[in-house]
């Protein structure tokens, strides 16, 4: 891979960050109502997913020739619990508003139910995984990794927290998701095809 490939896919990935952030602040305040729920809003709620995956494959990128087993067991769990949690957001933002709630229940009742928490729980190991993998690197902003880390507790633990608690998390790991992504552009001018540190 020649350093202008690295640096551009660097800077795709910081992209797809910030815009995995939008998604989520736009998630979150149509959630607390302070957006109204509209179809354009219902359409745009999975991409937050979708973005997040090319978001974790740029870190991964970024650290890869010091990252480790470990780092590589976090990336493919991280990746496999968000295209689970993608599923799960087409399901909730464009199935669910168009069923009455007897019938979301008996869904929720039967082997869905299961599934979305099976995947929430999956999400929380699989990003502390991930980000034990960045910290052991030692690239990647500590503070930064820290935060996602605590905000995707409360995502990953959505069916046991208030709302509050999902909110907020919702908040931090967009918050978190913009420091990583700007870090991400910047390391990217400083890249080099060997992927060591630059």
């Amino acid at each position: 891979m020649s350093d202008s490939v690295l640096r551009s896919e660097l800077r795709l990935a910081a992209v797809a960050g910030w815009l995995c952030a939008a998604v989520l602040l736009v998630n979150t305040a149509e959630s607390a109502e302070l957006l109204p729920d509209a179809p354009a809003t219902q359409l745009v709620a999975p991409l937050g997913q979708i973005f997040a995956i090319g978001f974790v494959l740029g870190l991964y990128l970024a650290v890869r020739t010091v990252g480790g087993r470990l780092l590589r067991a976090g990336l493919v769990a991280n990746v496999a619990a968000i295209a689970g949690l993608t599923g799960a957001a087409f399901v909730l933002n464009l199935v669910f508003p168009y069923l009455d709630r007897p019938r979301i229940d008996d869904l929720l009742a039967g082997p869905l139910g299961p599934a979305l928490v099976v995947v929430s729980l999956f999400l929380v190991v699989a990003t502390l995984t991930f980000v034990a993998g960045l910290w052991r690197a030692g690239a990647a902003p500590r503070a930064a990794l820290v935060l996602y880390a605590v905000a995707a507790l409360p995502i990953g633990l959505r069916a046991f927290v208030p709302e509050l608690a999902l909110q907020s998390g919702l908040v931090l790991i967009a918050a978190a998701i913009v420091w990583l992504s700007l870090w991400l552009w910047q390391r990217a001018a400083g890249a080099r095809a060997d992927g060591a540190h630059g």
